[in-house]
């Protein structure tokens, strides 16, 4: 139980693997919306108490591996992540770029799964991800 984080009536350890795309998976997270994108995710998932375990911006969609303690769903988590981040692109990128209109920016859904004790498989995956995708050039955004 070390690698355990605790609140103050439990220990615990949720993981989750997160998939999200932008809208109609436009490929506009490239270049300067693509590393700028990084550094925002891991500021507001840390407003919620939770961490980017691990992470990659790709052309038409994002890879996480985030932890989120118990006492958030991990519903309200991707919302607000997805939320405010459509928010800052609209008012940094909206006025340069058409396509970037605030709430409009990332598509409704997403996919979740959970960790367990696979993290090291996940966290692999994860970081193959550009190898598997030859389309974009080696950029790793969230260390």
């Amino acid at each position: 139980m070390d690698d355990f984080d605790s609140l103050s009536h439990s220990r615990w350890e949720c993981k989750y693997h997160i998939v999200f795309i932008p809208k109609c998976r436009r490929r506009v997270l490239y270049g300067q919306l693509r590393s700028h994108l990084g550094e925002v995710l891991h500021k507001l998932a840390s407003h919620k108490e939770c961490r980017i375990e691990e992470g990659h911006l790709m052309a038409d969609h994002v890879h996480m591996l985030i932890s989120i303690p118990p006492k958030y769903a991990v519903s309200e988590v991707v919302g607000y992540i997805k939320g405010k981040s459509a928010i800052h692109l609209a008012r940094v990128y909206g006025e340069r770029q058409r396509n970037y209109r605030g709430q409009h920016f990332w598509a409704r859904g997403y996919c979740v799964s959970t960790v367990g004790r696979d993290e090291a498989t996940i966290r692999a995956y994860i970081q193959r991800q550009e190898v598997e995708d030859q389309r974009l050039e080696p950029l790793n955004l969230w260390r």
